[in-house]
């Protein structure tokens, strides 16, 4: 099964493109956090990586927190900001974090699906339902050498 099986689940899809090949040694909130290294989760074993000082907690305040270590900041949506990455949190209809995303400066997003690809997509929309959840909380940090006008 590959990302592909997926886009023909979900029709929303139809536009997403493979960027990576498979992979089981990091996940899709390590993939968002920018890192490619680690598989990240909040487990109580300390199995996963997890930044240090942060609740081993599956909340979405957690995974908020554990985001801030990376210099991002609460905002109020996914829209594109120059000067701008943003991250998407999703979780699902209990409020348990399920799976992030992040803004590419196209303004589409990038994600990685499980143990399986990265992929781009053009909404956070695309990966919105049973398994995902819903985007419930975002995040962003300005890009490095952006002033806050947006230029270098």
């Amino acid at each position: 099964m590959n990302a592909w099986f997926i886009a023909g689940c979900n029709p929303a899809l139809n536009h997403a493109r493979i960027t990576s090949p498979k992979s089981s040694h990091y996940n899709c909130i390590a993939w968002a956090a920018g890192t490619n290294a680690e598989w990240w989760w909040p487990d109580p074993f300390g199995v996963y990586y997890w930044p240090q000082d942060v609740p081993r907690l599956e909340t979405l305040d957690a995974f908020l927190a554990a985001y801030s270590t990376l210099c991002y900041e609460s905002c109020g949506d996914g829209s594109l900001e120059a000067g701008f990455e943003k991250v998407a949190v999703y979780a699902n209809a209990q409020g348990v974090p399920t799976h992030a995303a992040r803004q590419l400066p196209s303004g589409r997003w990038t994600s990685k699906v499980g143990a399986l690809e990265d992929i781009e997509h053009d909404s956070l929309a695309a990966l919105t339902g049973a398994a995902y959840g819903r985007p419930a909380r975002f995040m962003k940090r300005r890009l490095e050498g952006m002033s806050s006008e947006g230029s270098t």
